[in-house]
């Protein structure tokens, strides 16, 4: 008899299971989007392409090595700049930094809350025989401005200097101060960025709001949702870059022992490919899950709206299927690089492998590096760590200049979800932490995947019309300030 009752209770726990899982899918309904602007920008759109087109033409690449470097072409790029935008450097105060980077401080009639804007004006090497059209000749057609730094980033830094000029020329002055703050050694994390960042914090300048690259209007990123996303980073992950490596006496390849120095750095690969990070979901991951899962289709609604019951199972699909989502919810490990004997007939006396780790919040370059030794249990593998960064500062997002900057979003692209995310890459708003957690990092661009895919890579180009829209939500977001 017993177990017949027993039976009846279970059948009501998951009759009841059931009901609050559909009920609360059920009610995981869209919250309301950001309020959207109803006039329209009235601005000259042609400008911003022709003036992107000539910094394009500025070979403004940066090197590890600064001896390859071409200072000249830096110095055409703020050249070229300045005679672009006369009212802009009339107007403005240039302050002068320690790093190579361009300060600009438009006065407002309040310092009390000021916004920065940022981005970069260095780009990476180019390999010219990969490129359909010349990498840094600007050239347009077919409705794309094709060259090296078209997305990465001086789109961006475009877009915001061309809005303080239009906004200039009608006379507008913000409520509070502006700085433009355009870093020229980002690709290889150098000291422009934290340069400005100690002028800020030896002025007692305390940001309300500062944007960066990083997020954009993306579509076909999240599961189930269709509609044009638009992205906004409120923190981005850390960085490690890990060698292991094993010392030995090397000897000749007809005489191997049981297991090679190149086979147990594998095995130590294949034990961390195997045992992953733990899964966590971070405030900018839930917050992401919580706004564009109420969009999804019912099946990944249910998921969202549920993790407390499915964080297992969306542990399991992310382990397996590794990929964006994955990347959003633990630190990832990528080996990206094997040494071994210059010899194919000589055992190695060092053989070596490096890894590239991007940690989520919780972890350190540090608690990482432990993590991976404790994971290997090999005490002939030594673990150095090269170089990294820890996660940012997670951002607010229950504040006014927050609530602009979604405005801003919603007004220029009317039809995206605004959403924010975890950026998984590196920029250089991560040394803004510092001094504000009202960090942000959103790209102004609508991108396709095949787009996105040209940023550091072959024929890297961008469309006319997107050109034209970054400056429209310049002048929108300034015009808010």
């Amino acid at each position: 008899m017993w177990w017949k009752i027993l039976l009846i209770f279970l059948a009501i726990a998951v009759v009841a299971l059931v009901a609050v899982v559909l009920t609360r899918t059920i009610m995981f309904k869209p919250l309301a989007q950001p309020k959207k602007d109803e006039e329209d920008i009235d601005y000259d759109a042609d400008k911003s392409v022709d003036s992107l087109q000539k910094l394009v033409r500025c070979k403004t690449i940066s090197y590890y090595d600064s001896s390859k470097e071409d200072k000249a072409e830096f110095d055409k790029f703020e050249k070229t700049l300045a005679e672009t935008f006369p009212l802009t450097h009339k107007t403005c105060e240039r302050i002068p930094t320690k790093g190579r980077a361009i300060l600009l401080k438009w006065s407002g009639k309040s310092s009390d809350k000021p916004t920065v804007l940022m981005a970069h004006y260095d780009v990476v090497p180019v390999s010219e025989e990969g490129w359909s059209k010349p990498a840094f000749e600007g050239i347009i057609e077919d409705g794309y401005l094709w060259g090296r730094g078209t997305l990465d980033t001086k789109i961006t830094l475009n877009g915001a200097i061309n809005a303080v000029e239009h906004l200039i020329s009608k006379g507008f002055v913000p409520e509070n101060d502006l700085y433009l703050a355009f870093g020229g050694d980002e690709e290889i994390n150098g000291n422009g960025a934290p340069s400005i960042v100690e002028y800020f914090k030896a002025n007692g300048v305390k940001p309300a709001l500062v944007v960066d690259e990083g997020g954009a209007v993306v579509e076909d990123v999240f599961p189930g949702v269709h509609e044009p996303c638009a992205l906004i980073g409120i923190a981005e992950k850390g960085m490690l870059n890990v060698k292991l490596e094993i010392k030995g006496a090397g000897g000749h390849a007809s005489a191997p022992p049981p297991r090679t120095s190149l086979g147990k750095l594998s095995q130590a690969c294949v034990k961390m490919e195997e045992h992953p990070f733990d899964f966590r979901i971070t405030k900018p991951a839930q917050d992401m899950f919580d706004t564009l899962g109420r969009y999804s289709s019912f099946a990944y609604r249910m998921v969202f709206a549920n993790l407390w019951l499915f964080k297992g199972v969306l542990n399991s699909l992310c382990k397996k299927s590794g990929g964006e989502i994955n990347a959003l919810l633990r630190t990832t490990v990528a080996f990206t690089q094997a040494s071994g004997s210059v010899g194919i007939n000589v055992l190695p006396p060092n053989a070596s492998m490096c890894a590239n780790l991007r940690l989520i919040a919780g972890d350190t370059m540090e608690s990482a590096k432990d993590r991976i030794v404790n994971t290997i249990a090999d005490p002939d593998i030594n673990v150095e760590i090269l170089g990294g960064m820890n996660p940012s500062v997670i951002s607010d997002t229950d504040n006014a200049e927050y609530e602009k900057l979604k405005s801003a979003v919603a007004s220029t692209w009317r039809d995206a979800i605004v959403a924010p995310y975890l950026m998984v890459q590196c920029s250089d708003s991560r040394h803004y932490g510092e001094i504000s957690d009202r960090v942000y990092r959103f790209s102004a661009m609508a991108l396709t995947k095949e787009e996105r895919s040209t940023i550091h890579g072959n024929d890297e180009r961008i469309p006319v019309e997107t050109i034209k829209k970054a400056t429209e939500f310049y002048i929108r977001l300034v015009s808010k300030l």
